[in-house]
């Protein structure tokens, strides 16, 4: 209920503000004005949000005055002026200058550099401090302890280094404190358990270590906590288990080690989400659990039986239970509590050990006449046995290479041969334990080579999947490029019946697991919902490669699978494509080196066939309406349910009403009125792509374009709809909405590579803007 209603704080403070901004005072401090410019300059930002001679408070972007006087600063998403991007600092001196300063946010700004120590001394009056993705490096100064307003604090996907203030501790108003995914060290200060007003503190993907304080079982208003991804040791503080609102926590991927608690329940401790897997736990299950609706124990020692209770709730893989699937093999459980001193029940065995047996004299004198039996015969049957695998693996060497060379694949650029028994090995005999899913063209494992480099692979059974496999050895014989999915190796010849590709492991897993993680017991609960800058930076990562695949390989490339499951996202979400067994050329191109035809599937909603760009063009607008609507499965082909949520979304996307698109908005999204504009902006362009007739859908280049600026397509289209004539320049923007198929790579004024290139150029560097052939500007999009 708390959290609900910090959420509507928030959305309400900053619709009051936007409000404020339009209705306001010019502003009307000589000092701040000049503060303004001094940032305008030191920043370099552009005229286009923060003209020079206009009144600021009346006009700039981004932000938000109260009497004259400026309280809010949001530059996130702004981009710099050429001039500025060629010395980029963390140079935001003039600050200092804003007295009643309330919020800066700079998400996603580049301001390489490290914090100033001034900032916590001059800005008394800041409340909301949002410094995420902006390449900041450094430590974080302890006089930022000094902000006792402070209410929320994002420092979060950096390069900080060294260890956490205890000044911290000071920020006694602080609510959300995320520290999340740098490279901090040290200790968790034990005063941070002074921060009795704190909800969310989020400190995973670092690199610090210790013991967790017991004192954080002072934090009674915690609902998040994440400490996942560290190096954490010791028991894990029981008084965690005991927070009365605690909603979500992931300790995962840490060192922790020790029994679980046998406590008490407090009958008010409200239903939670735990994840502690991939540490030290040992022990049995004890009623704690009952503290949960969902936990992830997996890869632990837990021993024992399992408790009903447990059964529908828990994830047990890789523990030491009996009667129990995917676990531990018995001399790896034996071997943890030998080494802790411990007793293991060795899976319900009674008093079993690993010593060797002591045969007796008998036993011994059978075995050996046994031997002499055998051995003569065995002599006879080891050439024959020799033999049989010499000639199936000719066999199989000569249907595999007529396949490869049918293809004409290039193995030289498909990685390192990977021998079967590592395959086996990394898998643990693809153990279902590591099945991930059954993919349309091959099972997909994940796996751990033995010098511990995590990867996936995917096995093709030869006799009904080998042109899929070979679709994809063909695709990476001719195309390279960074937001490929790195294909690491591959086998072909140690088994008869199948083929593997190995591909390297993305930490963030796939989109459609990556936008919302949601426990399946109650569907109100998301464990870690993107921010929206992180959304859009991955829109923009796969339009990067498919305008890539589209427009810079000869003949065109048609990925053919484009969905929330096919963008993969490493560990800082820079996407990675994959799921590439269906690409092919695009229809209609007449070329010598394609890729492996197969069968031509429909285009939903009657748009003709599904192998050309303008069909990648209309998933990929399904994939933006998952990012702003955050509902996974509008991607998902050839489904009723996808179907029905495009009918019902549509028509509350449209370039007359901005705030029709918050009522299909995700709604854990908190955006303030500068991104509600790029996310209506991005809903636009994804609305021009799921336009039913292809020719008018617009081609990937330009929605690469509209995305690496959103903004600007809502100014543009704002001014076609009002004062700009029909014959303006800016009708070049506006075009691009309009082309349609026709103008693809390889077509009119295009002089392209024979082959794709191993690094793409940025798009306006290739593609000058080319209004031939656009349609009028006064037709609506509608």
């Amino acid at each position: 209920m708390e959290s609900n209603l910090l959420v509507l704080f928030f959305l309400l403070f900053f619709r009051s503000s936007f409000q404020q901004q339009h209705q306001s005072l010019p502003l009307n401090s000589t000092a701040e004005r000049a503060a303004l410019l001094q940032l305008r300059a030191s920043l370099g930002l552009r005229a286009t949000e923060w003209p020079r001679k206009s009144d600021p408070c009346l006009t700039w972007i981004g932000l938000v005055c109260q009497d004259g006087r400026v309280v809010g600063i949001n530059i996130s998403g702004f981009k710099r002026t050429p001039l500025g991007n060629q010395n980029p600092k963390f140079s935001v001196d003039a600050l200092a200058n804003f007295t009643k300063l309330i919020s800066f946010n700079a998400s996603g700004f580049s301001l390489p550099g490290s914090i100033p120590n001034w900032l916590g001394l001059h800005l008394q009056t800041l409340r909301f401090l949002d410094l995420r993705f902006c390449e900041i490096s450094g430590a974080i100064p302890s006089t930022i302890g000094n902000l006792s307003n402070l209410s929320e604090l994002y420092l979060s996907d950096n390069n900080l280094r060294g260890t956490i203030p205890s000044t911290l501790s000071l920020l006694s108003q602080l609510s959300v404190l995320d520290l999340s995914r740098n490279s901090l060290t040290g200790s968790i200060p034990t005063h941070l358990s002074n921060l009795t007003s704190l909800i969310i503190l989020d400190l995973g993907s670092n690199s610090l270590s210790g013991t967790v304080p017991s004192e954080f079982g002072n934090l009674r208003n915690l609902k998040r906590l994440m400490i996942r991804n560290n190096n954490f040791t010791g028991n894990f503080p029981d008084a965690l288990w005991s927070l009365p609102i605690l909603k979500f926590l992931d300790a995962s991927e840490n060192n922790f080690m020790g029994s679980l608690p046998n406590l008490s329940l407090n009958p008010n401790t409200t239903i939670a989400v735990f994840n502690l897997s991939h540490n030290m736990f040992y022990g049995v299950l004890t009623c704690i659990l009952k503290r949960v609706s969902s936990i992830d124990l997996g890869s632990n020692y837990l021993q024992g039986e399992i408790p009903d209770y447990a059964r529908d709730i828990a994830s047990l893989d890789k523990n030491c239970f009996r009667n129990w699937s995917s676990q531990r093999n018995l001399k790896e459980c034996s071997d943890f509590y030998s080494m802790k001193g411990l007793p293991f029940h060795n899976f319900g065995l009674p008093n079993a050990t690993f010593l060797t047996p002591i045969l007796d004299h008998k036993t011994n004198r059978k075995k050996l006449i046994l031997a002499a039996i055998l051995g003569g015969v065995g002599l006879v049957l080891f050439f024959v046995i020799l033999m049989i695998p010499l000639i199936l693996c000719n066999k199989k060497k000569k249907i595999i290479q007529k396949g490869i060379d049918s293809c004409g694949l290039n193995l030289s650029g498909l990685g390192e041969v990977i021998a079967y028994e590592k395959i086996v090995m990394a898998t643990s005999e693809f153990n279902d334990a590591n099945l991930i899913k059954n993919g349309h063209s091959g099972d997909i494992f994940k796996g751990i080579l033995e010098n511990g480099i995590r990867i996936i692979v995917k096995r093709f059974d030869v006799r009904s999947r080998k042109k899929r496999c070979m679709v994809e050895l063909d695709f990476f014989s001719k195309v390279s490029h960074p937001r490929l999915v790195p294909l690491l190796g591959h086998c072909l010849e140690k088994k008869e019946k199948e083929m593997f590709l190995v591909y390297k492991y993305m930490p963030k897993g796939d989109l459609s697991s990556s936008l919302c993680r949601k426990n399946g017991l109650d569907d109100d609960i998301c464990l870690k919902p993107l921010d929206w800058i992180t959304r859009l930076k991955i829109a923009i990562g796969a339009a990067e490669i498919l305008s890539y695949l589209h427009h810079e390989c000869v003949p065109p490339l048609v990925h053919r699978d484009i969905q929330a499951s096919s963008i993969l996202l490493d560990d800082k979400y820079e996407v990675r494509l994959g799921s590439l067994s269906k690409a092919c050329i695009q229809k209609d191109n007449n070329h010598s080196n394609k890729l492996i035809r197969l069968p031509k599937t429909s285009e939903k909603g009657g748009q003709g066939a599904g192998a050309t760009c303008a069909y990648d063009v209309y998933c990929f607008g399904k994939v933006l309406l998952e990012l702003v609507t955050g509902k996974i499965g509008i991607s998902t082909p050839n489904d009723s349910t996808s179907k029905n949520l495009l009918e019902n979304m549509l028509p509350y996307i449209t370039i007359h009403d901005k705030q029709l698109v918050t009522i299909i908005m995700d709604p854990l999204l908190i955006v303030d009125e500068d991104l509600l504009k790029e996310v209506w902006a991005v809903a636009v362009v994804a609305k021009s792509c799921l336009n039913p007739k292809p020719s008018r859908r617009p081609v990937m280049r330009f929605v690469l374009k509209a995305l690496e600026n959103p903004l600007k397509v809502v100014r543009e289209e704002q001014m076609r709809l009002g004062e700009v004539r029909v014959d303006s320049p800016r009708r070049s923007w506006n075009a691009s909405w309009r082309f349609g198929s026709a103008d693809l790579a390889g077509g009119s004024g295009s002089r392209l590579r024979d082959r794709c290139l191993s690094v793409r150029r940025h798009s306006k560097d290739v593609y000058p803007m080319d209004v031939e052939g656009e349609e009028r500007l006064n037709e609506d999009w509608d």
